[in-house]
């Protein structure tokens, strides 16, 4: 008697999210068998059959830097990703890239990954630090992606240590923007504000470095 899966088993299997078995269930993509009680369960000989027919996967490298004084941070994950990749027997189809803020949702690499994902051309995203992709909304790029079958690949789950610099300048923009938003974009008020938590910024990165001394 052939073997039948649970969902969440198929799922793992799979690399896929539950909402997109359920997609490829009704497509017809995958069979199902429905139990008497109302239940998935996934034949094993469709895992294996997608499995075999999936013969490499393509993957697409994205690393980004927030500033152009950085671009050799920027090729140290280009290299280190595209050997990681090709070790685990992944065919690289693109190496995508931004030099621009986390915060920054028009980048030009970013709109091209998802470009990549609509049009199905590829299986996996490979990044260094989940905040390369995005600094807030992770999840909900994870989420799009798993749709869309595509998975995304964190090679590092730790956030580097030199990483404060880029993340005040995030919240310098984060302030300038809802400043910008309150008293206006050209308001005194705003202004003051903005250069208030500079001056703070720079304290206590003084003081940071002062403790690292």
């Amino acid at each position: 008697m052939e073997r039948l899966m649970r969902p969440r088993e198929a799922c793992q299997l799979l690399g896929i999210s539950y909402s997109t078995l359920l997609r490829w269930i009704r497509e017809g993509k995958i069979r199902a068998v429905m139990t008497e009680g109302g239940k998935y369960r996934i034949p094993y000989s469709e895992i294996k059959k997608y499995l075999e027919k999936k013969e490499e996967t393509r993957a697409v490298i994205y690393a980004r830097v927030s500033s152009a004084d950085q671009k050799e941070d920027l090729e140290r994950q280009i290299n280190y990703l595209t050997n990681y990749a090709t070790a685990k027997g992944y065919k690289v189809v693109e190496v995508l890239k931004d030099v621009a803020s986390g915060l920054n949702t028009q980048r030009e690499g970013l709109l091209k990954l998802f470009k990549l994902v609509e049009g199905r051309s590829i299986d996996v995203v490979v990044i260094t630090y989940k905040d390369r992709l995005t600094r807030f909304g992770f999840e909900y790029i994870e989420e799009f992606l798993s749709t869309m079958g595509v998975r995304i690949e964190v090679v590092f789950t730790e956030e580097p240590k030199d990483i404060t610099q880029e993340l005040m300048e995030d919240l310098i923009s984060i302030i300038t923007s809802f400043a910008g938003k309150i008293y206006g974009m050209r308001s005194h008020k705003k202004t003051l504000l903005v250069q208030g938590v500079k001056k703070l910024m720079g304290e206590l990165s003084g003081k940071n470095g002062e403790a690292k001394g």
